[in-house]
């Protein structure tokens, strides 16, 4: 019985000791700060996301990608590991950093998204031009009124866009043939 006691007391000293020992890690000397820490989560997720295309046009300009962001952000490895684990354990600053990180990477996907919508608008609004300016070439060689050649452009221009947008992948239905179908 008394030796059940003293193990009992044994097992609790060494459990209260040992949790004591894990307050968590120390602050690093060469903590890196938290503007910075986003700044190079952010630059992790997107060469991690890069396709292995993109991945493989980096190498071949000659930036090595497992020690880019070290020397971009004049880090070691060691100092991130250091640091990282320590806003790991203090779980506010981490979720408060991810959380920042997490907006930035949503706002850059919706500024290449616009940029994205912008360039497409640019280039279809090109394509609508020179196709204005070929059918008004062809129209000139024909001997037609002004206002029969407008509304010939503005037809064809018509159907070229309603055939974009089918391409495009909207809910147009397809035009039906009278021939053949009998």
């Amino acid at each position: 019985m008394i030796l059940k006691r003293f193990i009992s007391y044994i097992s609790i000293v060494l459990t209260l000791v040992a949790c004591n020992r894990f307050n968590g890690p120390e602050k690093p000397d060469n903590l890196i700060p938290k503007e910075k820490m986003i700044d190079i989560l952010i630059d992790d997720k997107l060469i991690s996301s890069a396709s292995t295309v993109n991945k493989m046009i980096l190498k071949n300009s000659g930036i090595d990608l497992d020690t880019y962001i070290f020397t971009k952000y004049n880090i070691d490895s060691l100092q991130f590991v250091l640091s990282n684990n320590y806003y790991a354990f203090h779980i506010k600053d981490y979720e408060e950093i991810y959380n920042k990180v997490e907006d930035s990477l949503e706002m850059l996907k919706t500024k290449y998204k616009d940029l994205e919508a912008q360039e497409w608008k640019e280039k279809t609004k090109r394509e609508e031009d020179s196709l204005k300016a070929a059918l008004a070439k062809e129209l000139d060689t024909l001997s037609l009124k002004d206002s029969l050649k407008k509304e010939i452009i503005k037809d064809s221009l018509d159907k070229t866009t309603t055939f974009k947008k089918f391409e495009a992948g909207t809910n147009l239905i397809p035009p039906v043939s009278d021939t053949g179908h009998q």
